[in-house]
């Protein structure tokens, strides 16, 4: 028999979200777009981050992945409701990713019942992959 993981008592998942790709798609954007994407699409602590790392394009295709799994996860896709910096991923202390929402995005999560994210990040040379799972109140 297969049993579903515990979740805190009381807390229920309210959307799931996942999403892969290629780092190679990171850097060519990076290449032809240069500034204008990276500020489309990343927050400035997220650029400040992934800059200071020795290939910041693997860690920003984690991010922009983890993006796309919020946006799936909220069930919006990224779009008139969810933008590209309405989510970012921040580490705590621990260097652990956490989920931040826009103010604008919060109000997504009271709409889906959700209290808010765990964030699973991963990532190789070449592709990179992220799950958020949105847990509700």
């Amino acid at each position: 028999m297969i049993e579903f993981p515990l979740l805190p008592e009381g807390s229920t998942v309210v959307g799931v979200g996942i999403d892969q790709i290629e780092v190679s798609r990171i850097r060519g954007s990076i290449e032809r777009h240069g500034q204008s994407f990276l500020d489309k699409v990343f927050t400035p602590e997220e650029k400040v981050y992934c800059g200071d790392k020795s290939d910041p394009a693997v860690h920003l295709a984690a991010r922009f992945a983890a993006k796309e799994a919020a946006a799936k996860a909220l069930g919006t896709g990224i779009g008139g409701k969810f933008g590209w910096l309405d989510f970012e991923v921040v580490k705590n202390e621990d260097g652990r990713p956490l989920a931040r929402f826009s103010p604008h995005a919060s109000k997504l999560l009271v709409e889906k019942s959700s209290g808010g994210a765990y964030l699973s990040l991963s990532h190789l040379q070449e592709v990179a992959s992220a799950v958020v799972v949105l847990v509700g109140k």
